[in-house]
């Protein structure tokens, strides 16, 4: 068996797969604690309302509308079932598990550093974070596309979970780093808004596309990434900054990203049955 690649259930549990479990927890952990200060308890300020507003609904033009953020609770649902169900016993030596397990934990923290970069640090600091988010759920992502499921419970479990949340933070960081732009370029630039979102939304729509074949027709990424590019579109058309042609792009793109993985898969199965 290769360094990425669990292609047998293995039986034989060590002490490193306990570490492992108890990684995965202390991660998630972290990252709910992170997330109660983000949504402003404890006294903390809420997520939108930090760096002069700049990552609230109305920070940029690509900033999706405040009810797009409600899938956190989805994402967080599934990273506590997540971290529940591999610490069981039956998970511990399982292959996949040794595979995933480690990338998920991180995952998990640089979630949570994001809310501490943001609460406590700079716009630039935050983008950072995301991107190496971005980067490492994309990575996760991969190995659970190398290392197929082995039933519905570690689809649901680890690919859903992390397919979600590579989508939404897919979208989050182009969020997140046009908000930081709106903050640093000259207010003239504000002329060329249109065209500049919308050319980067026919690059997430593209990213999107690259997802769903890359996996082979994965859904999750695709869903995750539609309801952010659906709330962009209501954000630019009915709240500022207004734009009607980067909401249009949006909803254009929302389709694309959504439809492709389904048309891919349906090709497949059709492919494999005749």
């Amino acid at each position: 068996m290769s360094a990425h690649t669990a292609t047998a259930q293995t039986t034989t549990a060590t002490s490193a797969d306990i570490v492992r479990q108890v990684g995965v927890i202390s991660a998630v952990t972290f990252m709910l604690i992170a997330a109660v200060i983000g949504v402003g308890a404890f006294g903390g300020t809420r997520v939108q309302d930090v760096q002069d507003d700049a990552l609230s609904a109305t920070g940029s033009y690509l900033a999706p509308a405040s009810q797009a953020f409600s899938i956190w609770s989805v994402i967080y649902v599934l990273m506590v079932a997540y971290a529940v169900w591999q610490a069981l016993p039956s998970q511990r030596a399982d292959a996949r598990q040794r595979v995933l397990g480690w990338w998920i934990a991180a995952t998990a923290v640089l979630n949570g550093l994001w809310l501490v970069a943001a609460q406590f640090t700079t716009l630039p600091l935050t983008v950072l974070v995301i991107v190496l988010l971005l980067v490492t759920l994309g990575w996760t992502f991969h190995l659970a596309v190398q290392n197929p499921p082995r039933g519905v419970r570690q689809a649901l479990f680890t690919d859903i979970t992390v397919g979600l949340h590579l989508g939404w933070v897919a979208l989050a960081t182009v969020a997140n780093s046009s908000a930081w732009l709106t903050q640093i370029v000259p207010a003239e630039w504000g002329q060329a808004a249109d065209a500049v979102g919308i050319a980067v939304l026919v690059v997430v729509a593209l990213v999107g596309v690259g997802i769903a074949i890359a996996s082979g027709g994965r859904v999750a990424p695709g869903l995750a990434m539609g309801w952010g590019l659906v709330w962009i579109g209501v954000g630019r058309a009915f709240d500022e900054p207004e734009s009607m042609p980067i909401a249009t792009a949006a909803w254009i793109a929302a389709a694309v990203v959504v439809l492709v993985p389904i048309i891919v898969t349906a090709t497949r199965f059709a492919r494999n049955r005749a």
